[in-house]
């Protein structure tokens, strides 16, 4: 039992660990140059201080987003250990608490979020390892609560 709850928080270093080196790299590869095209108007790595959220919203609201990704982590790693879920879920969590911890330690630490993958054929947004972390363990959390909710419906509710 304490080795599978341990496995989550050791997910959760791996990704974190993941995320600042990515972004150590693009600062230290990228800052002079911008951006370097990797596929011709499709993806490039582009240098980006984000001082928002994302899309830049809320831009040099430092604060807020501090006390969010907080927020996010404690009550994450309290629903990690108390509720009986299934892996699928606790690791979309971990995922978010992943995302939300990385970029924590940007703005703690820059004042500002390293972003650097920029798809341009999709959107002008660029974002980081941190962002697709939170996106995709959003989305997964929300794949499992509807089996988890069609299940429960399947069996009279319970």
């Amino acid at each position: 039992m304490l080795r599978g709850l341990i496995m989550y928080e050791l997910l959760i270093v791996i990704l974190v660990g993941i995320d600042q080196i990515t972004k150590y790299v693009s600062q230290n590869m990228l800052q002079e140059n911008s951006s370097i095209s990797i596929i011709e108007g499709i993806f490039d790595l582009t240098y980006v201080e984000n001082r928002g959220a994302a899309f830049g919203l809320f831009q040099n609201k430092q604060f807020i987003f501090v006390a969010i990704a907080i927020l996010v982590t404690i009550v994450g790693i309290g629903y990690i250990h108390k509720v009986k879920n299934n892996k699928l879920s606790k690791i979309s969590i971990a995922m978010i608490i992943s995302g939300a911890i990385g970029n924590l330690i940007d703005r703690i630490r820059l004042g500002y979020v390293i972003d650097f993958f920029d798809f341009k054929f999709i959107w002008s947004y660029v974002f980081n390892f941190a962002d697709v972390l939170v996106v995709l363990g959003t989305i997964l959390l929300c794949i499992c609560m509807f089996f988890e909710e069609k299940k429960n419906s399947l069996n009279g509710g319970k």
